[in-house]
């Protein structure tokens, strides 16, 4: 039999592959088994179907690599995380960290729900291994479309850890402590937050040219959903029209399209929120403990950009509005998370 070529031998015996140059400039590769006779069975584009599909037609156990849950993690790295949003992306990463240790050697149908159990228990952070046990699951079921195990799920059953959603809701005196103390681009983000209902990481990313006629246009980062906010009715301007048009106005001297900018006309990032998110706060704690209301302090210092987006869904009267505007698909969720206000009751007499 003559050697193979040099640019086959990171393959397995009898698995060839074709490599053509297209005229829009990409390659296209391919995979082939050749059998006894000489004749090629096409195995697909994609490596490592191929490798399996030649291992079926060899006879042979799946490639290790292919089955162990680490080359199940490297690959779902490659494929399947960049085409979630950026904060998906950034959690998955976070999750897949702790994952590992524990997994990364592991057959894939080594791993029962026990397993899962334990691996539950054992973490001391009870509620990201809530999502790190969810991101496992969906690991699993690609890998079933994968074609790399037959088995269910083993996270399907266990037992999640019992999570209590922050209950944190900030009142106008708590409001207006802190806003009180914000300069002009905290102002602004605290307004937008609250009048969109959106979070921190879409509040700071809205545009001026976000506005569509009657319009703004919101995409959210973590789901991709996206909604149309009414700026104007009839009527005229409502009060995130007049926002986003005194912002536009204030900003018309910078060529920078985003809405919260500093003075010298640089967008606001992530840690200048935080830091003038944590300037302000600290200076209205201040001012209540010099007022003599510690009270009034400790719910100042509770107080969150993150809890902005509650705030407004609680005090939206309709919950099918509040949920809309959250971009819920499910009422519950809003009413479970986000509703921090109890129900209005009349007293007794």
């Amino acid at each position: 039999m003559r050697p193979r070529n040099k640019e086959y031998r990171h393959l397995p015996p009898r698995m060839y592959q074709r490599t053509r140059k297209r005229k829009n400039g990409k390659t296209w590769t391919a995979y082939y088994y050749r059998d006894t006779t000489g004749k090629d069975v096409p195995l697909g584009k994609d490596l490592d179907k191929a490798r399996l599909k030649w291992a079926e037609l060899e006879a042979k156990d799946k490639p290790a690599d292919l089955t162990t849950m680490k080359g199940i993690f490297d690959r779902y790295v490659r494929d399947v995380i960049p085409k979630k949003g950026e904060r998906t992306q950034k959690d998955n990463l976070a999750e897949l960290k702790q994952l590992r240790p524990m997994f990364d050697e592991a057959p894939i149908d080594s791993i029962t729900p026990a397993s899962i159990a334990g691996y539950r228990d054992a973490r001391t952070a009870k509620v990201r291994a809530n999502r790190e046990i969810a991101l496992l699951s969906h690991v699993f079921n690609i890998a079933r479309e994968w074609g790399l195990t037959e088995r269910e799920n083993p996270c399907q059953g266990v037992r999640k850890n019992k999570e209590t959603p922050r209950d944190y809701y900030a009142n106008a005196v708590v409001w207006d402590a802190v806003y009180g103390m914000a300069g002009p681009e905290l102002r602004e983000a605290m307004d937008l937050g609250y009048l969109t209902g959106q979070r921190p990481a879409d509040v700071i990313a809205m545009r001026s040219d976000d506005v569509d006629g009657d319009y703004f246009l919101v995409t959210q980062g973590k789901t991709g959903l996206k909604l149309r906010i009414l700026m104007r009715t009839k009527e005229g301007e409502n009060s995130l029209g007049r926002l986003v048009r005194e912002i536009s106005e204030r900003n018309a001297a910078h060529p920078s399209k985003y809405l919260l900018i500093n003075k010298h006309g640089k967008r606001m990032t992530k840690g200048m929120l935080r830091l003038r998110w944590d300037k302000a706060r600290e200076m209205a704690c201040e001012k209540a403990i010099e007022q003599g209301d510690p009270t009034l302090a400790s719910k100042i210092s509770g107080f969150q950009f993150r809890d902005i987006r509650p705030k407004a869904a609680s005090e939206i009267v309709d919950i099918g509005d509040a949920s809309l505007l959250l971009g819920h698909s499910n009422q519950e969720i809003t009413k479970r998370v986000y509703r921090r206000l109890g129900a209005t009751a009349k007293p007794s007499k």
